[in-house]
C-alpha cells in the first residue's frame, strides 16, 4: 500500500489524542480496526454526553471505510463534530488522523457517522434539554 497523500486535519482540537501502543497492534505492526473505532466511539461520546447534559449511548455507527494504516507508535487525533440532534439522539461526525511520530503530516485514516441517544437512570432514551 502506498503511502496516503498529506492532507490538512479539520479546523479546531481533537476531541481525543492518543498515542498508539504495541498491545493494539497485530504481530506486524498494524493497528486492529477495532482499537481504532473504540477511539472513535469515545470521542463521539465526549461530544455526545457533553451535548445532552447527561449519559448517552451508541446505538449505531454508518460506513466505515480504512483509508490507510495506523502504526505502532503513531499519533492519533480524533475529531467529533456534532451534526444533527433529535429529540433524543445526535448524529455525530468523526474522523481519525494518524500523523507518524517523528512527522508533522497527518492523512485522515477513517471516518463515520456515529449516532447515540441520550438515556435516563432507568436507560431509557430521554429528551435532550433544549430540544423539543
Amino acid at each position: 500500500m502506498t503511502e496516503p497523500t498529506p492532507e490538512v486535519p479539520p479546523a479546531g482540537h481533537p476531541a481525543l489524542r492518543v498515542t498508539t501502543m504495541p498491545a493494539d497492534a497485530n504481530p506486524y505492526g498494524d493497528i486492529f480496526g477495532g482499537w481504532l473505532m473504540s477511539q472513535m466511539d469515545m470521542a463521539a461520546g465526549l461530544v455526545a454526553a457533553r451535548h445532552s447534559k447527561g449519559r448517552a449511548v451508541t446505538i449505531a455507527v454508518d460506513a466505515m471505510e480504512f483509508l490507510a494504516p495506523v502504526a505502532v507508535g503513531d499519533e492519533v487525533s480524533v475529531y467529533a463534530d456534532l451534526v444533527r440532534t433529535g429529540r433524543t439522539s445526535m448524529t455525530i461526525e468523526v474522523e481519525a488522523w494518524r500523523r507518524g511520530r517523528h512527522v508533522e503530516q497527518s492523512c485522515r485514516v477513517t471516518k463515520a457517522r456515529f449516532v447515540f441517544v441520550a438515556i435516563d437512570e432507568a436507560r431509557r432514551p430521554r429528551p435532550i434539554a433544549g430540544v423539543d
